[in-house]
Parts: C-alpha cells; structure tokens; sequence
C-alpha cells in the first residue's frame, strides 16, 4: 500500500517537472523568435581628474635606540601578594547520608540437561 503511495507520489513529481520544463523551453524559443531590437546608443564618457602623483619614498624607520632591547630589566612584580584563605568549616557535623536498600536477587533456573 505504502509502495504504491511513494509511486505515485514520484510520478506527479516527475509529470510536473516535465511540464515546467516544456513551458520554460517554449519560452525560450519564443524569445529567440523576437524581432531584432534596436541598439542602445552609447552614453559621453566623462572626464575624469588627475590622479595625484604620490611620493615614492617611505618616511624614515625609528631608530634602534628608541626600541626596547631584549636584554631591557622586567618590571619588578608587587612584593605584597594578598593571601587566599578558606572560610571556616560549619561546627556541627554534616548529616549522614541514608544508604540505599538492597535489592533482592531473582534465583536463576538452569535448563535441565539434555541426552
């Protein structure tokens, strides 16, 4: 029944392409069929202004003096670094935890033996 469904349902989908593809072709011939249409005149080409002339030159490096080194001194890290401390345990006990019931085991049979 289901097979019969999905066959059809794939050849409506092919006849429709089918169909969508006569008409797309007809609409193609029939635009190749048109008259030649006139031509479109051109437009003035405006005038553009002078590009500038850049200079060709780079501008001048820093100076090595100017840059760190790599045998400079670090800056000194702060000599009072604040102590991390824990917040006090609670004074009574934490309560003891309820363990979980056994649960009872189902014997297993063995099969009887076979001759």
């Amino acid at each position: 029944m289901s097979a019969s469904i999905n066959l059809s349902i794939v050849f409506v989908i092919v006849a429709v392409l089918s169909l969508s593809s006569i008409s797309t072709s007809h609409a193609a011939r029939s635009l190749l069929q048109l008259p030649n249409l006139p031509t479109i005149p051109s437009l003035p080409q405006p005038t553009l202004p002078k590009i500038p002339n850049f200079p060709t030159t780079l501008p001048p490096l820093p100076s090595v003096a100017s840059l760190p080194t790599a045998n400079s001194p670090l800056p000194s890290l702060p000599s009072v670094v604040p102590k991390m401390t824990l917040p006090p345990m609670p004074a009574n006990p934490l309560p003891n935890m309820p363990s979980l019931p056994k649960i009872p085991t189902i014997p297993t049979l063995t099969p009887p033996p076979s001759n």
